[in-house]
């Protein structure tokens, strides 16, 4: 089922009352103070009780960067209501022709007086259509290495000049967008840090990403549920599903130790970067590696989900849908879905060369 912005926001809400939406942050920013162990225990619990799995955007990806680079000022008025779940956030990195090449972005900002005229376009911004605010990578100088000319820039979705077009995918759903800015005014006061040092801004952020990607609490109960569907469809017992099982229970065993060892260099205050690449070529590996065997095992009736089909004329729930069974029915709008998690967060690929860079020598 598709979560809707509100389904969202009365979970955030929620959490926000108790101070832990904003769990991963210090106690000084409004958070809670919890040690990496606690924090890791949270998501556990989360995970284990089926509650919804918020966008990282606001509270694990921006607030970080705003508490680490962003004025007081920033921080006074953007921190306390990402905390309590009031503002959503979106994030505006890749472009028709930038993606895994994030360095040759064309969005520009050029300073007039107070404020930045912004023109260019991003694309795949999830849940940009929801979104409040949106935190930008653009274009500030053009001389010199492309990355010595990024600045990390804070927009108001509201701002005249911005567009949004929804990108409607396979399952018939629209989590992606093009966002298009037409010489919006941005205040200078929203702008991060330095000018034209956005890029190591955006690598600061992009190991939250990869870490948030690797998701392996999620991925422990897709492992549950991909025993479940087995005894439903009655392959439980063919030992090649059980092989495929505890080759999957392996790896999100591997992945979890992974996690164990980025919460362990966080504690000890070491930089987990180079962890954070294997995380997240790990995380997408198992995540898709998971969504496939869930359509192998359901075979002809993982079939997309149609909502309208679980109902009879009279409006009631059906417990089967035309073309397959309906503990099946997400499992081929899941399986296409994955199939982006080697791209986004910096593509797989170059994950290996990061690692190969820094870790290989």
């Amino acid at each position: 089922m598709q979560l809707s912005k509100e389904d969202f926001q009365a979970w955030g809400k929620i959490l926000g009352k108790r101070g832990w939406l904003a769990y991963t942050w210090p106690a000084r920013h409004g958070g809670p103070g919890w040690t990496a162990i606690e924090k890791f225990l949270f998501e556990l619990e989360c995970a284990a009780s089926g509650a919804p799995r918020l966008p990282p955007f606001g509270p694990i990806m921006v607030a970080p960067i705003i508490m680490e680079f962003g004025t007081p000022e920033q921080q006074q008025r953007f921190l306390p209501p990402l905390a309590a779940g009031e503002t959503w956030w979106c994030q505006g990195y890749s472009e028709p022709n930038s993606g895994s090449d994030l360095a040759s972005l064309k969005t520009t900002a050029k300073r007039n007086g107070g404020h930045y005229i912004v023109n260019g376009q991003k694309t795949w911004t999830t849940y940009a259509q929801y979104a409040d605010w949106i935190f930008c990578l653009v274009r500030t100088r053009h001389d010199g290495k492309p990355q010595a000319g990024i600045s990390f820039l804070l927009m108001d979705m509201k701002s005249p000049g911005i567009t949004v077009k929804p990108i409607k995918l396979l399952d018939g759903e629209c989590e992606v967008n093009e966002v298009f800015f037409n010489d919006v005014a941005v205040p200078a006061d929203n702008l991060i840090g330095m000018e034209n040092e956005g890029w190591s801004y955006a690598k600061y952020l992009l190991s939250h990403e990869r870490t948030t990607i690797a998701d392996v609490n999620g991925s422990k109960q897709q492992l549950a549920r991909i025993k479940r569907l087995a005894k439903k469809e009655g392959v439980y017992s063919d030992h090649r599903i059980r092989d495929e099982i505890a080759k999957l229970e392996v790896d999100v065993i591997a992945l979890e130790m992974l996690v164990l060892r980025t919460l362990s260099a966080e504690t000890s205050g070491r930089n987990p970067l180079d962890i954070a690449a294997l995380l997240k070529i790990k995380g997408s590996d198992v995540r898709q590696s998971i969504t496939e065997l869930m359509m192998r095992i359901a075979g002809p009736m993982a079939v997309p989900l149609i909502p309208a089909a679980f109902r009879d004329e009279a409006g009631f729930q059906l417990d089967t849908y035309p073309g397959g069974q309906a503990h099946n029915a997400p499992l081929g709008s899941a399986y296409f879905n994955m199939r982006k998690t080697s791209i986004y967060g910096g593509s797989n690929e170059i994950q290996r060369n990061i690692i190969a860079q820094t870790v290989l020598g």
